[in-house]
Parts: structure tokens; C-alpha cells; sequence
């Protein structure tokens, strides 16, 4: 729909990795059959390669890259995200929710979370056998937002059902997200979220770099091994093994 209104448009899909074997499957691609012969969009699948949060370490830089190559549209499709892994949030305007009508998770799937980060709640697969559960979890989600703290001051999140079959919804989902970027603009509030939104980043790229400097140092390297033994035989706790090497890191130059 957004490619024949003239957007330029490009989907980074992140699939999560095997804890085994580090692989991915990759198949955003293959089930975007329509988009991935569309010229004026792309689709970049990624694995999370051990990254928590539903994202990739890079995603972030992704976005970037995909504005400066004129893509006027970037939508992030994440892993299935739990409670706390919401790491996009803190990398795109609008954070919206997808949530499948009779997964068996209803009210239990209002996780506070997760909820309050959200900017639109979106009941998908609103078609056929599904439509009234599709309702009725539009109908809970509705009430359940009304309980919990506003994410925005000028912007109170709504809720939504589509079907990606028929169409239903589509037009109307893209409608509402232009309201959010005319009211987050027009306030101001985009701005600062997307300012507080690069500390956030700088601070997690400072914390990736320095946990790789503690690992890669020479006396943490060399005490390393002998702690972990001891850790596990029950010698010493995880907290002293940890404070043991913090102080190798800070008193070694």
C-alpha cells in the first residue's frame, strides 16, 4: 500500500539466532513475496547474533543508513518480544504492537511492560473464524491501556485490528500513524525522543565496548578460567568470582 503511494519503503526484519548453533533461519524475505519484487522497496533480514532486546547491536545504524539512501519510510520488524525486549523503542517514532487474536494469551498477554512503551496496539489477523476474537481482544486491550501510564503526554495510544488478507484496516492503521507524527511534530516531542533516544544508544555502545575491553584483558584472561572452576565447584560465589576480576581489570595498567 505504501510503495503505491509513491513511498519509498524498507523493511529490516530480525530473526532470532540459535543459542546452539548461532544460525538463523532468515525467512522474512521468502514470505514477503509481493514486497521483495517491489522496486521501490527493501528488505534487509538480520539475525540477533546473541543481542537481547528483539534487535540487532547495528539495527540502529541500519536506519540510518537506509534515510541516507532515500528510503522515506524504515519499518522495523523485530523478534517476537517479551516483557522487557523492547530495545526498538528506543530506536524509531512509533513503537506498535502486533498482537494475533486467539493465541491462547489474551488478558495474560497485557504485559505492563511491554504495553506501556507501546504507541498503537494493532490486533492482526482480523479475517474469517477470527474476527470476533480479533473484537474481543481489541475490546480488552482498549480497557487495559486506560489503567496504565501514558507513554506521551499528548498522545494517548490506540487500538486496532487488521487483516493483511483482506485488507481490512490497512488504510485506516496508516492514517492513525500520520496523526502520531503530525501531533509528536506540531508538540515538539519527537525531538526530544529522538535526542534521549541517541544517549540511550551511546550509552549501550559504551557498555558493549567496555565489557569487551574487561574481557579481552590480560589479567582477566588469566583469572578467568581458574574462577569460573572455582564457581562452579561451589568454592567461591558468582559475586566474589565478579569482584575478584573487576579488581584485576582496575589494578593491572
Amino acid at each position: 500500500m505504501l510503495t503505491g503511494r509513491g513511498h519509498k519503503v524498507s523493511v529490516l526484519a530480525v530473526d532470532p539466532s540459535s543459542c546452539t548453533t548461532g544460525g538463523s533461519l532468515m525467512g522474512d524475505k521468502t514470505r514477503m513475496t509481493e514486497l521483495s519484487r517491489d522496486m521501490n522497496a527493501y528488505i534487509r533480514p538480520s539475525p540477533t547474533s546473541g543481542t537481547l532486546g528483539g534487535v540487532t547491536r547495528t539495527t540502529n545504524e541500519a536506519i540510518v543508513l537506509c534515510e541516507g539512501a532515500g528510503y522515506d519510510i524504515v519499518l522495523v520488524e523485530t523478534v517476537g518480544v517479551g516483557q522487557s525486549e523492547f530495545a526498538v523503542a528506543d530506536m524509531v517514532d512509533m513503537f506498535v504492537l502486533l498482537i494475533p487474536p486467539a493465541g491462547g494469551d489474551e488478558l495474560q498477554g497485557i504485559k505492563r511492560g511491554i504495553i506501556e512503551m507501546a504507541d498503537f496496539v494493532v490486533v492482526t489477523k482480523s479475517d474469517g473464524d477470527l474476527i470476533v476474537p480479533a473484537r474481543r481482544i481489541q475490546a480488552e486491550y482498549t480497557s487495559a491501556l486506560k489503567l496504565l501510564r501514558k507513554k506521551s503526554k499528548i498522545w494517548k495510544p490506540k487500538v486496532v485490528s487488521v487483516s493483511s488478507q483482506t485488507g481490512q484496516g490497512v488504510s485506516e492503521l496508516w492514517d492513525t500513524v500520520l496523526q502520531f507524527r503530525d501531533a509528536m511534530l506540531s508538540s515538539g516531542e519527537l525531538r526530544v525522543r529522538r535526542q534521549t533516544q541517541q544517549k540511550v544508544w551511546l550509552w549501550n555502545l559504551i557498555q558493549e565496548n567496555a565489557l569487551r575491553h574487561f574481557e579481552q584483558h590480560p589479567a582477566v584472561c588469566a583469572e578467568l578460567p581458574e574462577l569460573e572452576r572455582r564457581v562452579t565447584r561451589g568454592d567461591i560465589s558468582p559475586g566474589l568470582a565478579a569482584d575478584l576480576l573487576l579488581k584485576a581489570f582496575t589494578s593491572t595498567p
